[in-house]
């Protein structure tokens, strides 16, 4: 991590002093410190950061704006905008889990293809943060970061089928994969259906971590490594981000990242249908009517709501045993985006209880979702003259909604299930992330989750 935390400070650290709107006299500053400021224009505005002088010319330490107050991940741009070395808050902070996360993440750059690291900062831990938990957190952030951002010449469902394997050794978990054609001999055929064109055959990554008797959670991420519409193909200006179809997938792996670390006592399971929606001359049609896992017939009224398919499929598998928990996450919808924007997933339950839990862990965690109806009238919208269901509406009205109607037709014994649909992308530049790949909604399921089970 570029932004290293340590436990506690040396005598070469040098303070961050955090001031508020117009609070330059209320920070405890010198009046060297003030003066400095006022000559620069600096009075405490959200974000900025200003570095404090020495009397030999030296950096003797630093201001940052935290303006109002309204985000403790604001100070993110620190990870960023300090010259390095080491570092420490000159005041306690009321979040400093918070805090020390948003250094952490303010410092992850994508390496891979050449960009260069960022800045090597030490930083002493904030009084009152638990510096295990916030690695934790940052690790599974990373991972699916790191997941998204990999382009699909090199994260199709091979390789993230690998990815999964790598995380399940790392905390001696267990995986099985079905590939190709064994996915109709063992009843997934939508999965297979969806991914049969690409030249990486479809498969179902079936990871187990936890013991048997313990509370039994599930993750469901989708995995689609790279999105063409299939025969309903997307312009050329579509496809441009579709490498981060398989968002969801990477953000079960970075959620099942931090539960596995944690070492919580739930028995996690994470199913991945991994394909690529390609064009061949086998590729499923609209018009098509696919038989699912659960047996309910689905008339292919749009290619490029291909998601759906692959998801409810695992869905049927995981709600077989009705686990106690069970989230599933998507890049499903460009209707979630219409309707809150990039930075807000909505998520879909009828489980009020659990509702209001994520809603709280989503304020605590400073990590936004929002819940939305499933709106049982708008099902009828999905109804088809030859099969059980359509994959999608003829109006294009309430998108999200009625993907999310369609998943909810495939989880019958599970009480405690959720859907996420998440844009897993940073569009432009935050304190506590570049743009790219981004987690979204894991943060706040973990704290869900360690809260009920943990």
């Amino acid at each position: 991590m570029p932004v290293e935390l340590i436990e506690s400070k040396s005598s070469n650290a040098l303070p961050v002093h955090l001031v508020a709107r117009d609070g330059l006299d209320m920070a405890g500053l010198s009046a060297a410190a003030v003066a400095w400021a006022r000559a620069n224009g600096f009075s405490g505005e959200a974000g900025r950061t200003l570095i404090l002088p020495g009397e030999d010319g030296t950096v003797a330490g630093a201001l940052f704006g935290t303006g109002d107050g309204d985000s403790a991940l604001a100070i993110g741009a620190l990870a960023r905008a300090l010259p390095e070395g080491e570092w420490h808050f000159a005041q306690d902070l009321p979040a400093p889990d918070l805090a020390a996360l948003a250094l952490v993440l303010g410092g992850y750059v994508f390496t891979r293809y050449g960009k260069k690291p960022g800045k090597a900062l030490r930083f002493a831990l904030p009084s009152g943060a638990d510096g295990a938990h916030v690695r934790r957190i940052a690790e599974g952030v990373f991972l699916a970061r790191d997941l998204v951002n990999t382009p699909t010449s090199d994260m199709g469902p091979d390789e993230l089928e690998e990815a999964a394997r790598t995380l399940a050794a790392a905390h001696r978990a267990e995986v099985s994969v079905i590939h190709g054609n064994d996915l109709l001999a063992r009843n997934f055929p939508m999965i297979h259906a969806v991914g049969r064109a690409s030249t990486g055959a479809p498969r179902l990554i079936d990871m187990t971590w936890g013991p048997g008797d313990a509370p039994k959670v599930t993750l469901v991420g989708k995995g689609v490594c790279f999105d063409t519409g299939g025969l309903d193909i997307k312009p050329s200006s579509g496809m441009l981000l579709m490498k981060k179809d398989m968002g969801g997938a990477a953000n079960v792996l970075g959620l099942a990242s931090m539960i596995m670390a944690a070492k919580l006592n739930v028995r996690l399971r994470v199913l991945i249908p991994a394909v690529e929606n390609s064009i061949a001359g086998n590729a499923f049609r609209p018009g098509d009517v696919l038989r699912s896992r659960k047996g309910t017939t689905v008339e292919i009224g749009n290619t490029d709501a291909e998601g759906r398919l692959v998801l409810a499929d695992a869905l049927a598998l995981a709600d077989e045993e009705a686990p106690a928990l069970l989230i599933d996450m998507a890049t499903l919808t460009g209707a979630a985006r219409v309707a809150l924007g990039p930075d807000l997933p909505p998520f879909y339950t009828s489980d009020d209880t659990l509702a209001s839990d994520i809603a709280a862990a989503s304020a605590a965690t400073e990590d936004p979702l929002w819940r939305l109806p499933l709106w049982r009238p708008y099902d009828a919208k999905l109804s088809s003259k030859i099969a059980d269901v359509n994959n999608v509406t003829t109006d294009g009205f309430a998108g999200s909604i009625t993907a999310a109607l369609f998943l909810k037709r495939f989880v019958e014994k599970t009480p405690g299930w959720a859907h996420f649909d998440i844009f897993a992308w940073n569009p432009s530049d935050r304190p506590y992330g570049l743009t790219g790949g981004e987690a979204q909604g894991i943060r706040a399921l973990e704290r869900t989750i360690s809260t009920r089970f943990g």
